[in-house]
């Protein structure tokens, strides 16, 4: 018997050079393995939450959530005591408060979404502490709580 009679026996099996002896057979079922298979648990290590993409860029960004986390609180004191003025008193002549706080509050915005991307929160995390600078005195308080669970996560 030659190679040629061993490779195969079936018409429809496509030629190879390989005996037929040779391959080993196997008892798993041949599977198609796509991207969407992969799960998170395949990632290697060093993409996890605890080390994200940039982690040298988080300590600046956390600079500036810090910074106008304390800006915005103390903007919006100022807010609340013009509204008291206004309504309590009937002096008018703080109007622009608002007007600060809010170009503030909008940088404030920005500045969390870029730590929050940079540290890699979750969505919900992200719109709890973007809220936080509406309700006077709670800026201080999440800025302190995000502030030190981003150097206990990152090691800062």
């Amino acid at each position: 018997m030659t190679d040629a009679d061993q490779t195969s026996s079936s018409p429809d099996a496509p030629e190879t050079d390989v005996p037929a002896t040779d391959v080993p057979a196997t008892d798993v079922p041949a599977t198609d393995v796509t991207a969407t298979d992969v799960t998170a648990t395949d990632a290697p290590a060093t993409e996890t939450r605890q080390n994200p993409l940039n982690a040298a860029a988080i300590p600046g960004a956390l600079v500036r959530y810090r910074t106008l986390a304390w800006i915005t609180g103390i903007w919006l004191l100022f807010l609340v005591g013009e509204m008291i003025a206004k309504y309590g008193f009937g002096n008018d002549g703080f109007g622009w408060v608002g007007i600060v706080h809010g170009w503030v509050y909008f940088i404030y915005l920005i500045f969390c979404v870029d730590l929050a991307i940079k540290a890699r929160w979750g969505i919900g995390k992200t719109v709890a502490t973007a809220l936080a600078g509406t309700i006077p005195f709670l800026s201080f308080y999440v800025e302190h709580i995000r502030t030190r669970d981003v150097k206990t996560q990152y090691g800062l």
